[in-house]
């Protein structure tokens, strides 16, 4: 398994990603309006995200709206609310199974658990990192396409906003800290078992198991040693053996 402190480094990258998808998530400019052409001159700046859009008028004024009707919303910013609550909900269980599959931690049961765990928690990550790249990208790929569309007009052109670069770097995060984690479980090992926490009656029936081995080994080893004639017991000579 990774080291102690790889795991703790995964988990921290985690820890920023879910932080990161999520703050993401809720921001409300994941496209601004492009300052060109007379909208370098004009003193109200709009902002798009997933949830509102956003205007900053020229007073320090600023008002937002709810985006109430989902039907009425266009495909790809459907599909980026959906897939950005899923990787929270994602990265949020990955967590749970990550400070279960940590080895500096005494809950999880014995490193085979923890292992599984572990892998979990990478795999739980990976998909959260891709689910909150493909809204990412998808969105980004929209906006650039509407910015170079001749027949829109300068007024309504956008471009990529501060939570798009958030939620880019917030999967990065989720896939590195994913990787190390399912790095952690390179599968079954030959040589010495596993430690497994067992229950008290099992123990105890093991323990009496062990005791039984031995027992029988002693009395194997005692059965060898009378079976041994005089000649072969004795370990030096007498004067008898002369007379």
């Amino acid at each position: 398994m990774a080291s102690t402190g790889t795991q703790i480094f995964a988990f921290v990258l985690a820890l920023l990603g879910i932080l990161g998808a999520t703050v993401a998530t809720l921001l409300p400019n994941w496209k601004v309006s492009a300052d060109v052409g007379s909208n370098i001159i004009t003193a109200i700046s709009q902002m798009q995200g997933l949830w509102m859009d956003c205007t900053w008028y020229s007073t320090g004024m600023f008002s937002c709206t709810l985006k109430y009707s989902v039907l009425a919303l266009p495909a790809y910013l459907q599909t980026a609310r959906t897939t950005m609550v899923l990787s929270c909900v994602l990265a949020a269980l990955g967590l749970c199974l990550a400070s279960v599959g940590l080895k500096c931690t005494r809950w999880g049961g014995g490193r085979r658990a923890k292992r599984h765990a572990a892998m979990a928690a990478g795999t739980c990550f990976l998909a959260s990192g891709f689910l909150c790249l493909v809204p990412a990208s998808w969105y980004t790929n929209e906006v650039i396409v509407s910015f170079l569309d001749a027949n829109v007009p300068e007024s309504n052109k956008f471009e990529p906003g501060g939570a798009v670069y958030v939620a880019f770097i917030s999967s990065g995060f989720l896939f590195v800290g994913g990787s190390i984690f399912c790095l952690s479980c390179p599968g079954k090992r030959h040589g010495h078992q596993d430690l497994v926490l067992l229950p008290p009656d099992k123990l105890l029936l093991q323990q009496q198991q062990q005791l039984l081995q031995q027992q029988q080994q002693q009395d194997q080893l005692q059965h060898q040693y009378c079976s041994l004639s005089p000649l072969d017991n004795k370990t030096g000579y007498s004067l008898q053996d002369y007379v």
